[in-house]
């Protein structure tokens, strides 16, 4: 177990209006921290004021991009209770990320503590309005001050807290997502599968070319192919098609295995609803619109849960998707996992977490 020293802060902000939170604008009065060097491991666990983080500028994070992250949420429950959504896959997850970015590995147990320790200390900071939750940012960069590519031997572990609205401005309403040809995001043996900062900052750009059409996010095809469906920026995608539902699969290593992808597949089996998990070209969806048998789409990740896309794009090829409205399984699936998360609906496969 971990010993969290604390440090409160001197003069605590005012909290923001609930109303008009958006996504990753206001920070908490608090962070963890916890370093690691190699002699000693993982140690020094602390809260602390958030503050600005002081590196050398040679710290090897800045030149050669050994860092990793994690997204998840805590939640207000009607009855009080402040519940976390699968925070297990999260750290699992974390250390898979570690093990390919050759960090050191965490105590799965000393995570879950300390990402209890920090949100138990900042409670009073989740929101509790509809559609609101804080979210939980975890992540580890590397601090030696040298230039030269090599495994780093010193780190930082930071938590940071966000009280957040809904990701897109859209909310659950229906996103329209550019097909991206020109550039790629993953290959297989590559980093894909990891949660790391590369991965986005090599998706910018097609990001910014879905901006200036008019379009919310990228819809990323393989990297060998360019035509097979890996995911969209920040959500891993899913195609109704004649009433099965499939979704990219995870085997090649290039697509993030998203927490809220699992948890809606093992919903709808559980609903009896067929889901496939193969490989998903772009041209088998734009005939299936072309026969009628596209019934909807939608993204899941933890930042927008559930997000419906309304419009493809697709080399200048707009498919409307359910007439640009919420299909049924989407809304069943935004329906049930935001009732389970913020403990309004029976927790039926045992996945939330109480902080004390």
């Amino acid at each position: 177990m971990l010993d969290i020293k604390i440090q409160p802060v001197e003069v605590k902000k005012e909290k923001p209006d609930q109303n008009k939170l958006g996504f990753g604008n206001y920070f908490t009065d608090h962070m963890f921290m916890m370093n690691y060097t190699e002699s000693k491991g993982w140690h020094d666990a602390r809260i602390v004021p958030y503050q600005n983080i002081s590196l050398d500028p040679a710290a090897m994070v800045f030149h050669y991009a050994q860092e990793m992250f994690e997204g998840l949420k805590a939640y207000k429950a009607p009855d009080g209770r402040v519940l976390l959504f699968r925070p297990d896959m999260n750290i699992k997850r974390m250390n898979n990320t570690n093990r390919r970015l050759c960090i050191p590995q965490l105590d799965p147990d000393e995570v879950l503590q300390a990402i209890k320790a920090i949100v138990s200390y900042e409670k009073d900071w989740i929101p509790t309005l509809e559609g609101t939750s804080l979210y939980i940012r975890p992540f580890i960069i590397a601090t030696d001050a040298h230039l030269g590519v090599h495994v780093a031997k010193n780190y930082l572990f930071c938590i940071i807290l966000s009280p957040v609205g809904s990701y897109y401005p859209e909310g659950i309403n229906p996103v329209k997502i550019y097909v991206e040809t020109e550039y790629v995001r993953a290959v297989k043996g590559g980093t894909g599968f990891a949660k790391v900062g590369g991965n986005y900052a090599s998706s910018l750009i097609g990001q910014q070319k879905a901006e200036q059409l008019g379009y919310a996010q990228v819809l990323w095809l393989d990297g060998i192919h360019r035509k097979y469906i890996d995911e969209v920026g920040a959500m891993n995608v899913f195609f109704v098609i004649d009433g099965e539902v499939i979704t990219p699969a995870l085997d090649e290593g290039n697509i993030l295995p998203g927490v809220t992808r699992d948890s809606c597949i093992s919903m709808l089996k559980s609903w009896g609803v067929k889901v496939t998990e193969r490989k998903l070209s772009i041209d088998e969806v734009i005939e299936a619109n072309a026969n009628g048998k596209l019934n909807e789409a939608f993204g899941t990740g933890t930042a927008a849960v559930i997000s419906p896309i309304g419009e493809l794009n697709n080399n200048g090829e707009k498919i409307i998707l359910n007439g640009g409205k919420i299909g049924p399984i989407s809304q069943k699936l935004y329906d049930t996992l935001t009732g389970t998360q913020w403990g309004k609906l029976e927790d039926k496969f045992g996945w939330t977490v109480t902080v004390k």
